[in-house]
Order: C-alpha cells, then sequence, then structure tokens
C-alpha cells in the first residue's frame, strides 16, 4: 500500500480493496475492528450483527459537498479513518456470514480429481464459463460430490458467486418476457448471456471495480449502475449478488421507466443487498419468490429472489 495523503487512500478504498489488503495496510485500524467484532460473533446473535451492518453503512455515507472541500484538514483525516473500519466491518461481516453458509471459514481448498471433474462437466461449459445447469442432472449429481463445500470459496474469487439453473433462467425469461431488460454489476455476463439465449431483450453493464478477478466480455458495457439506467431506460432492472450495502440500488427505483426489478441473493442481509435503501423506498412492493430461490444453486447458499413491482406504473418515486 503507497497511498500516503488521506486523498491517496480514498481513491484507493474506490477500487474496493479486499479485507487482506485492508488489514495489511492498516493492521491498527484492523486490531480495533477485530476486537469489536469477536465478541459478536463467538454469541452470534443475528441482531448484533445486523446493528453493526447498519452503523457501519451509516458512517459510510457521505455528501458531494464534503467531499469537494477541503481535504486537508483533520476532519477529513478522521473520515477517512472511519471509512476504512467501515470498510473492514463490513468485509469481516460478510465474510462470517459466507463462511457460516459454506461451511469453508478460511485456508486454502481444493478439489481432487473426482470432485473437480464433476464439478466442471455439472456446471461449466469449459474453464471456469458457466452453463445453465439442468435441475434434475443437478439433483443427481450434487451429492455425490463429498467436497461440496468446497466449491463457492473456490470461484468466489472469481466473481462467481451463485449458478443458475435452467429452470431459472426459463422462469426469469417468462417474467422479464418482451420488456427492455437491463442487468447491472452484471460482472461476467452470465444470466444475461443465458437470457438472451432464449430471446430476452437484456443488455448487461458493469463499472469494471472487479477487474482483475473477473474476465468482462465485450458485450458487458463499462457503465455503472446510474449511467445504464439513464442510457438504457429498462422497464426490467435485473441484478444478482449485488453487494452489501452499496450505493447504486437506490438508483433503480429512482428511475421512471422501470417497472420490476428483479434481485438474486442470498438471504442473509449481511452478503448481499441494500437493506435500508429496500425498506426505505416507497414505490415499489416487494418480496420473496421462494419458486425461484429454490432454482438458485448451490442451495447450501440459502439464495433467494426478491422482486420488486412498481406500485403505480404511471408515476416515479
Amino acid at each position: 500500500m503507497t497511498a500516503q495523503t488521506p486523498q491517496q487512500i480514498w481513491q484507493w478504498l474506490q477500487s474496493n480493496p479486499k479485507l487482506t489488503a485492508l488489514c495489511t495496510a492498516y493492521p491498527a485500524e484492523w486490531a480495533q475492528v477485530l476486537a469489536e467484532l469477536a465478541s459478536v460473533f463467538e454469541r452470534r446473535q443475528a441482531g448484533e450483527l445486523k446493528s453493526l451492518v447498519e452503523k457501519s453503512a451509516a458512517r459510510s455515507k457521505v455528501t458531494p459537498n464534503f467531499l469537494s472541500g477541503e481535504r486537508e484538514g483533520r476532519a477529513f483525516e478522521q473520515f477517512i479513518a472511519q471509512q476504512v473500519r467501515a470498510r473492514m466491518t463490513e468485509l469481516a461481516i460478510r465474510q462470517y456470514a459466507f463462511a457460516q453458509a459454506t461451511g469453508v471459514a478460511a485456508g486454502k481448498v481444493r478439489f481432487n480429481l473426482f470432485n473437480g471433474l464433476l464439478a466442471q462437466r455439472l456446471l461449466f461449459e469449459r474453464d471456469l464459463v458457466r452453463k445453465p445447469v439442468s435441475l434434475r442432472r443437478f439433483r443427481l449429481v450434487w451429492p455425490l460430490l463429498w467436497q461440496r463445500r468446497y466449491l463457492m470459496p473456490l470461484v468466489e474469487k472469481r466473481g462467481i458467486y451463485c449458478f443458475y439453473s435452467r429452470e431459472l433462467v426459463m422462469a426469469l425469461a417468462a417474467l422479464i418476457g418482451s420488456r427492455r431488460c437491463s442487468e447491472i454489476a452484471a460482472g461476467d455476463g452470465t444470466l444475461s448471456r443465458f437470457l438472451r439465449d432464449l430471446g430476452v431483450n437484456v443488455s448487461a453493464s458493469d463499472d469494471g471495480s472487479w477487474r482483475g478477478a473477473v474476465d468482462y466480455p465485450a458485450e458487458v458495457a463499462r457503465l455503472d449502475a446510474k449511467e445504464a439506467l439513464q442510457l438504457q431506460s429498462p422497464e426490467v432492472v435485473l441484478c444478482s449478488w449485488p453487494p452489501s450495502n452499496n450505493h447504486f440500488e437506490r438508483q433503480v427505483f429512482r428511475t421512471r421507466s422501470v417497472q420490476t426489478y428483479i434481485v438474486i441473493g442470498s438471504r442473509s442481509q449481511f452478503i448481499t443487498g441494500n437493506w435500508t435503501d429496500y425498506r426505505a423506498q416507497t414505490g415499489f412492493d416487494w418480496a420473496e419468490w421462494p419458486e425461484l430461490s429454490r432454482l438458485v444453486l448451490p442451495p447450501e447458499l440459502g439464495a433467494a429472489v426478491y422482486v420488486f413491482e412498481r406500485r403505480n406504473l404511471g408515476s416515479a418515486e
């Protein structure tokens, strides 16, 4: 970590550094965060975790006027220190929740030859290029992988957070119908690719912040969510595994053209989604669709599909 000034640190934070990098760069701050989290993790109280997430999100909010003002003073230095600790807290809680869901907490994991070959043929076309998974075949093969709990820790580092059954893709295609659809924070665009193969009018975009971990094909436009929504004016928006406490999902609720917003994520509020914005918006009715949630793979993720429907199609929030 070469950044020394608060301005440089702020720019570095915008690149979404991982927890390991943050801890290495700021060991004192990590010790402070770890002391706060240790007792909470030991007690395993969901309410306490939720409170920490909300406190972290509240610390992360900052006005444009503040950022455009003086950046040399003590106030900005304190703000940067808060941002570092807030990011550490968010990532540590997410890592903890992911470990609880997958059963893998830390360390290097690797498939043996048998498990690796089965997983490859079941889930991928080639290399790490995913394919729509036959639910029937998945139910036959998945129990044969005794190392299945290793799967998600192995692929998450390449921007793969779930797998899509063929039945899920078909159900989403039917829900979207002939409407214009935009997938935001689309990563490698896998889900949009599956939907286009079924004739869905869908565009994929991503701001490219996971460059190096994710291979972005040409079909994924380099746009942040706000830009994509403004340019495409979609009727349906799709987002798979949005980062927890992100700041872009609120743009969906502010976009006049949007009739339906579909979120594929975790039931754990610490892993995906901006739950504060979900609850704060008033223009959409929303609920989990369990019949779709069951079609997200693997089941150990505890995935959920949430569908937001605009209450009055003639109005904007």
